[in-house]
């Protein structure tokens, strides 16, 4: 795994669940207090949330809590306290993991987190209700903000939250439909992460800015600054999903590659790679393009990329500069949120906290 981080530009020496414990756990007993609340017959379906959320006492399971953790400090940096914040974390985590168990269906995902997904063992009808039951609940948990904040003031970030739902739904569209098309651009792409992951990771830091201000410059800066952080992330994640190799097997993972993903390496090198390199791209990624009303055939029995075929991709794209491309594109919006957090007006321990999440996501 060391060698993964080094070659992504992850740094080995910045675990956020280490540095942010404390923190971490207030905001994963919220999350707990917020399923616990309901009872009956229905309690059931509250502990298949709870098992992936990770929060069903299994330990090494639970995903990273980056967003909700940018709220909190992006609060704790105007104010010097992050605890009444803690329900607005708590509900951007629980709708952050509404899209992830709907994800995992439309991607026909059966793994997550290295167990099972919600609907690899309970099924698609109950796994979409649950993931409905996670959005509900965060909604919810945004009104427990109530017993510290003016309703006026809970009420604009619950604009921003649900404006911020919509893009994700936009920004998965985008990527659902990329996968069925065979001309996406770097500005789709871009577009794309923008609402799918970035937007998010802005409104987290927003939605902290707001509750900690009334001034719209700054809870613009602080938007910025975690949209710029969103968009390096997911272009460092592309990279790791693209180019890891395994240690164990000497072959390559290249799980966004078998997936016929249609990730940054892919889409430049699709722009700028040789005309015979784009023509044996399209060749082999055809093969997984489904028709956009449904009727083509089920992602699942699309025939799996061939090794000798994920081979000839990866060196495809290795030639045509698309790794390092894709790394400098992450770089340059990391280095964009840094300069962004520099000039945030919050104390100097509140700029620490948070450059050191960017460096989570991002080698400085």
């Amino acid at each position: 795994m060391t060698r993964l981080l080094e070659e992504v530009g992850y740094p080995s020496d910045v675990d956020i669940r280490t540095e942010f414990s404390h923190i971490l756990a207030d905001i994963e007993t919220e999350m707990s207090s917020v399923l616990d609340e309901r009872d009956g017959h229905s309690r059931s379906l509250y502990e298949m949330l709870a098992y992936h959320l990770g929060l069903d006492g299994e330990p090494g399971l639970r995903g990273k809590r980056m967003r909700p953790l940018l709220g909190a400090l992006a609060y704790q940096s105007l104010t010097g306290d992050y605890r009444p914040a803690m329900p607005g974390a708590a509900a951007v985590e629980l709708g952050h993991n509404f899209s992830l168990v709907h994800d995992d269906i439309e991607d026909a995902d059966v793994e997550r987190r290295h167990r099972p997904t919600l609907w690899a063992i309970w099924g698609i009808p109950l796994a979409i209700n649950a993931g409905d039951a996670l959005f509900a609940l965060s909604r919810l948990a945004l009104y427990r903000l109530l017993a510290d904040f003016s309703e006026t003031r809970v009420l604009a970030l619950m604009r921003v939250y649900d404006e911020t739902c919509l893009a994700l739904c936009e920004g998965q569209y985008l990527d659902i439909s990329f996968e069925r098309r065979a001309d996406v651009s770097v500005e789709g792409y871009f577009e794309m992460i923008g609402k799918k992951t970035a937007a998010l990771l802005a409104a987290s830091v927003q939605a902290g800015a707001i509750l900690a201000t009334d001034d719209p410059d700054v809870i613009e800066a602080y938007r910025r600054f975690g949209y710029d952080l969103g968009m390096a992330f997911q272009m460092a994640d592309d990279v790791k999903g693209t180019f890891w190799s395994s240690t164990e097997s000497g072959k390559p993972e290249a799980g966004d590659v078998r997936k016929r993903k249609k990730t940054l390496p892919l889409v430049w090198a699709l722009e700028h790679a040789t005309t015979e390199d784009r023509d044996r791209l399209n060749a082999i990624y055809l093969d997984g393009i489904r028709a956009t009303d449904g009727r083509g055939p089920d992602p699942q029995g699309i025939a799996p990329m061939s090794d000798d075929e994920v081979a000839e991709v990866m060196a495809i794209l290795e030639r045509s500069g698309a790794r390092e491309h894709t790394l400098s594109e992450a770089r340059r919006f990391r280095d964009r949120a840094l300069e962004q957090l520099d000039r945030l007006p919050c104390a100097e321990s509140g700029k620490r906290d948070l450059a050191n999440l960017v460096r989570s996501v991002i080698a400085a």
